[in-house]
């Protein structure tokens, strides 16, 4: 099984072009990132051409954190800033030939009018990125890290894919958020497969390095190739010692037992 690097969470003493080369040399097999839109891109698809590298995503801009914003499509009042966000993620993503564009949902009430933003937004999204030969992907965040987020739910990332009904919209499977709101990974994996576009992994509870925590992930990602998962496993997690090279143990077991 291959893995990809969250440069977002890894190698944070780097810049992020630097991260991709550290990722590289450590014996990742591919990257993603969070918000890399402080770097040109043209430094960005350097270092991805350096390292022969896919970007397998990137996200929407999350809003104002200080305000308390965690994403803008699900925002009925944020609609021109939620479109702008999505204009921004499809260029930069183009540009460094990013293969899909994470759209941010927000927190919101629940209610019918966030839904409908959130669909909108979300339209819009596959409009663009499907232009520019790239996927979108929605991810369910747990509610004890991040309150009020308007999707938490695999199913409920589900019923949206189906109904939007594109063809380019998948669901972002992360273990961590998953298991803290729903668990049953191994049953909830396979019966989304078909909708599922990325996979996620961190240890629970911490979001620490995969080998702790409560989730065997030897047993899990085995489950998950045997249902036919076959593309890079993303690592987003927070290196429990602040280090990411020093706490990459759990690297090369993983990926031996899963050969």
């Amino acid at each position: 099984m291959k893995f990809s690097a969250n440069i977002g969470f890894l190698y944070t003493e780097l810049p992020l072009p630097e991260r991709i080369r550290a990722a590289k040399r450590d014996g990742f097999d591919a990257v993603e990132c969070h918000f890399p839109y402080d770097v040109p891109a043209a430094e960005m698809k350097a270092a991805l051409d350096e390292t022969g590298f896919a970007m397998l995503g990137l996200n929407t801009i999350p809003g104002n954190p200080a305000a308390g914003d965690f994403g803008l499509a699900a925002l009925p009042d944020r609609r021109e800033d939620a479109a702008a966000a999505v204009r921004q993620a499809v260029a930069y993503g183009a540009a460094i030939g990013a293969r899909n564009v994470h759209v941010m949902a927000g927190r919101t009430d629940g209610g019918a009018a966030a839904e409908a933003a959130y669909r909108e937004t979300l339209s819009l999204a596959c409009d663009l990125a499907g232009a520019a030969g790239m996927g979108v992907l929605i991810e369910p965040i747990n509610h004890r890290d991040v309150a009020g987020y308007h999707l938490a739910r695999v199913e409920h990332a589900a019923e949206i894919v189906e109904a939007l009904g594109r063809d380019n919209l998948r669901i972002m499977f992360d273990c961590y958020h998953t298991q803290i709101m729903q668990g049953d990974l191994t049953k909830r994996f396979a019966a989304h497969l078909p909708m599922i576009g990325h996979v996620q992994i961190a240890a629970v509870p911490d979001r620490g390095e995969p080998d702790g925590g409560e989730i065997c992930f030897e047993r899990l990602l085995a489950s998950f190739a045997d249902a036919g998962w076959e593309a890079p496993v993303g690592a987003e997690y927070k290196p429990r010692g602040g280090d990411t090279k020093a706490g990459l143990g759990w690297l090369a077991p993983l990926r031996a037992a899963l050969a």
